[in-house]
């Protein structure tokens, strides 16, 4: 089985013999019951294929989609005029740039179409463009625009995304005034539309991109994981040395678990999947693929706690909307991918947003923590023994691991006094976040109280209370105190109190102690 990573050309991918699992239906579908669409979908999750599929369909090519679902569905074949505009390569930090782009997207067709000397504006040589193609072929004009707002995402919060939204709207309002000579338009990109306001004049488009029937016109279902990836899967199990149905939660926790509408259709992330199988193993494939640069410069400003953003229900509005703000991050992290639909209430229409899986909550927490605490040596590292202190049941060894880590953070990063509380408090969140390969309560409930933090590992179980210029043996006595042990009495696992006082002056642990 070849899998087709880093393939994006539909033409390629058959005519090479790629696994491809078919969507064509769906393409179908959206190709004979609409003109103009939208489409919001995280990075990488086969976007610029859907086009290159949809690019394939309008150009008449039918030995492409043999042994697919189209073939049986489409009988009357015919080449339209295709226009494609791809901003994915281009980088739009550059002032000039977005001119540029358009300039030899435009030059490159008047090349093939003839170009109109009174032609002026953008907006004017694509609208004879447009016409042009359609009276030479005597059919109307497919539109396919990849990552429309890249040239806004590259910039945002600059005077040049101001600059490019201009630009854009210029452009995109062609579409209005050809609506005669279009046959079916689409643009794809990761954020929502309502609030950039680059469709000015332009027929506003069907956003399929919370539309159940559409829901799984990119990325992989269940089913088709089972049908398609059984070989695969039967493979990793052997590698592993596990089960079938072992390996496939394995997956399921790792890749699946985005929603896109109301139904909560299960998607797998299609790059992280399809790179699993080819290297036969689990590994963060989608997040190492490198953080989009809209995202980090939102997160460096971002000091809320994610649980609590987790944890909310959000109305639509909340979360589709695109808003270049460090105070609202969070339309950037759904649509980002970092965030999916984990719950919705029908009656008063609202969503509750959690992380997709293991693979993204993760990334993300490792981000957050690589943002705001400024490593001084590499997460991983120190994550990896924290994890071995903790799995050995080294108290010790965990205690001096946190202090090192809280002396490494530069003075100039802590926070003002009347905030240090809340700092401490965020930076033991974040920590524990990293640790993902443990059960991890933060502010446990009990019957008397709340306990800070509870880590259930294999062998042990381990109470955390902290102390903000307190003392260790006050943190001690709480737990004692407030009985956050008692519903582990029965438990064969050797558990562990610790009390931790953190010195908002010196910005250090100053107090560890534990005991069993």
């Amino acid at each position: 089985m070849k899998y087709p990573i880093g393939i994006q050309t539909f033409e390629q991918l058959i005519e090479d013999g790629y696994v491809y699992v078919d969507k064509t239906a769906l393409v179908y579908k959206l190709v004979t019951e609409g003109k103009i669409y939208f489409l919001s979908r995280p990075r990488r999750f086969g976007k610029s294929l859907l086009l290159s599929i949809i690019e394939s369909y309008y150009e008449g090519r039918s030995d492409l989609f043999k042994g697919l679902a189209m073939e049986q569905l489409e009988n009357d074949w015919h080449k339209y005029p295709v226009f494609h505009l791809d901003f994915n390569s281009q980088n739009f930090t550059n002032t000039n740039e977005l001119i540029e782009a358009i300039e030899y997207f435009l030059s490159s067709y008047e090349k093939v179409y003839g170009k109109d000397p009174n032609a002026r504006t953008f907006g004017n040589r694509f609208q004879s463009l447009l016409q042009r193609a359609s009276e030479q072929y005597g059919r109307r004009a497919v539109v396919l625009v990849d990552e429309y707002d890249k040239p806004l995402l590259d910039v945002m919060g600059t005077q040049i995304e101001v600059k490019n939204r201009e630009i854009l709207k210029g452009f995109y309002s062609t579409f209005k005034l050809c609506d005669e000579y279009l046959q079916f338009v689409m643009l794809t990109g990761v954020t929502k539309f309502s609030q950039i306001s680059v469709f000015s004049g332009f027929n506003q488009p069907r956003d399929i991109s919370m539309t159940s029937q559409f829901e799984a016109l990119c990325g992989i279902t269940e089913e088709e994981l089972n049908s398609y990836f059984a070989e695969p899967m039967q493979q990793m199990a052997k590698k592993y040395g596990m089960t079938l149905d072992g390996i496939k939660s394995e997956i399921k926790q790792m890749y699946d678990g985005y929603h896109f509408s109301e139904d909560m259709t299960d998607i797998y992330n299609p790059f992280s999947l399809l790179n699993a199988f080819n290297e036969k193993r689990l590994d963060t494939f989608w997040y190492r693929t490198a953080t989009p640069e809209y995202l980090v410069k939102l997160l460096k400003h971002f000091r809320e706690d994610i649980e609590n953003i987790t944890s909310k229900l959000y109305t639509t509005e909340e979360f589709i909307d695109y808003r270049a703000d460090e105070q609202l991050p969070l339309p950037m992290i759904y649509q980002s991918g970092y965030l999916t639909i984990k719950g919705f209430n029908p009656r008063t229409r609202v969503y509750r947003l959690d992380f997709p899986n293991n693979e993204v909550k993760r990334g993300f927490i490792t981000l957050l923590a690589n943002n705001n605490l400024k490593f001084k040596e590499g997460s991983s590292s120190w994550i990896t023994k924290v994890v071995e202190a903790l799995d050995n049941g080294d108290i010790k060894a965990f205690g001096l691991q946190m202090t090192a880590f809280f002396a490494s953070i530069p003075y100039n990063q802590r926070r003002r006094e009347n905030e240090q509380e809340r700092d401490f408090q965020y930076t033991i969140y974040l920590i524990l976040r990293m640790i993902s390969c443990f059960l991890i309560f933060i502010e446990k409930q009990t019957s008397e109280g709340r306990a800070d933090c509870v880590i259930e590992a294999k062998d042990f179980v381990y109470i955390f209370e902290f102390k903000l210029n307190g003392t260790a043996a006050e943190a001690l006595a709480q737990i004692n105190d407030k009985g956050y042990a008692r519903e582990y009495a029965a438990d064969p696992r050797k558990l562990y109190k610790i009390g931790c006082s953190y010195n908002s002056i010196k910005g250090t642990i100053d107090d560890f102690e534990y005991e069993e």
